[in-house]
């Protein structure tokens, strides 16, 4: 009885091995659909290869043709205006100059080309933005620095380079018209006015007050090098004397044909006296210089950062929160 009972499983696997079940069929099935395909294979691969080169070739008669010129023989200055230049001069490292540059090149109009003229370690600081470097290899923007004896470290040094007629010849040939804006001046994206709607004054910026005779205040303002060219041709500045605006407003003024900008009516740039829908704003050096009629008002603020929201970017200021208690928002504390 043992013995039996030990020799009927052996059986039972035998049978159920050899017993017949759709999956074993399926899979008899399939192999024999796959080797009957295979062998058919050989005798069809030259005619699926001929439809789908003929499919190839149809998709790439859709696909316009490029041709690509690797000889460029244009030079990307010429979609610039060689005449008109945007010229920054700022020896110091101050980290709002290369959003500064690219805020100025996006409101000038497009046919402007930009110079700045700094130090060692101001053209440096501009350089190392990404955009800035786009702009230089677009022709955009030139970054310069002077070289001996050429001094632009102090505020007399700029002037002195800005009453030489060398400069002019040497480093601005060709150019016409002057937009000098600097590290506290800007213009604003709201204006209706185009800097190029000025191209036939020979002096406008900014008024010293209303009823100014020449609106001339060089913190930004439109010069045309052909008068400067003038007045530097029959006198020189003397040194440690006027501010160069100053001194080239005086001449500029009185030379035969010129135009030059007058009281408020005729002015470009606000800064120490206030008027609606301004070109751009001087802020004298940065806010510490500001004049109380134009910006002590709290409502005249908020309208001219409404206008001109580019300001922050060049104002030394505080946000709202951070006002003192009991400030009068007038410049004193109650």
């Amino acid at each position: 009885m043992s013995v039996l009972s030990q020799s009927s499983p052996s059986v039972g696997g035998i049978s159920s091995a050899l017993a017949i079940t759709k999956a074993k069929v399926f899979l008899v099935v399939s192999l024999i659909i796959t080797w009957w395909f295979a062998s058919l294979l050989p005798h069809y691969k030259p005619a699926i290869q001929a439809h789908f080169r003929a499919r190839l070739n149809d998709a790439l008669q859709k696909i316009p043709s490029i041709k690509v010129d690797w000889d460029i023989d244009t030079d990307p200055l010429d979609v610039y205006n060689a005449s008109k230049v945007a010229l920054l001069i700022e020896p110091r490292v101050l980290p709002h100059l290369a959003p500064h540059i690219l805020g100025m090149i996006s409101v000038v109009p497009p046919d402007w080309r930009f110079l700045f003229v700094g130090s060692n370690k101001s053209v440096a600081g501009v350089e190392g933005a990404a955009a800035i470097r786009h702009q230089q290899v677009a022709g955009k923007l030139d970054l310069m620095v002077l070289p001996e004896p050429w001094d632009i470290g102090t505020k007399e040094g700029v002037y002195r380079t800005l009453t030489d007629i060398r400069f002019y010849d040497e480093f601005l040939p060709g150019v016409e018209w002057i937009l000098k804006y600097e590290a506290d001046s800007i213009l604003c994206a709201n204006s209706e006015t185009s800097i190029d709607e000025w191209l036939d004054w020979d002096f406008v910026g900014a008024p010293r007050k209303v009823d100014d005779h020449f609106a001339g205040n060089g913190g930004l303002s439109l010069r045309r090098a052909s008068a400067i060219r003038r007045v530097l041709g029959f006198q020189a500045r003397l040194n440690d004397t006027e501010p160069e605006d100053e001194w080239f407003g005086k001449r500029v003024y009185v030379l035969p044909g010129a135009k030059t900008a007058a009281g408020v009516e005729e002015a470009l740039t606000v800064e120490d006296v206030y008027f609606d829908n301004a070109m751009g704003y001087h802020i004298r050096d940065g806010g510490k210089g500001i004049n109380s009629a134009v910006w002590e008002d709290p409502d005249q603020r908020k309208k001219i950062f409404d206008y001109c929201p580019e300001i922050s970017l060049i104002m030394d200021m505080k946000l709202e929160r951070e006002r003192c208690k009991g400030d009068n928002k007038h410049g004193s504390i109650v």
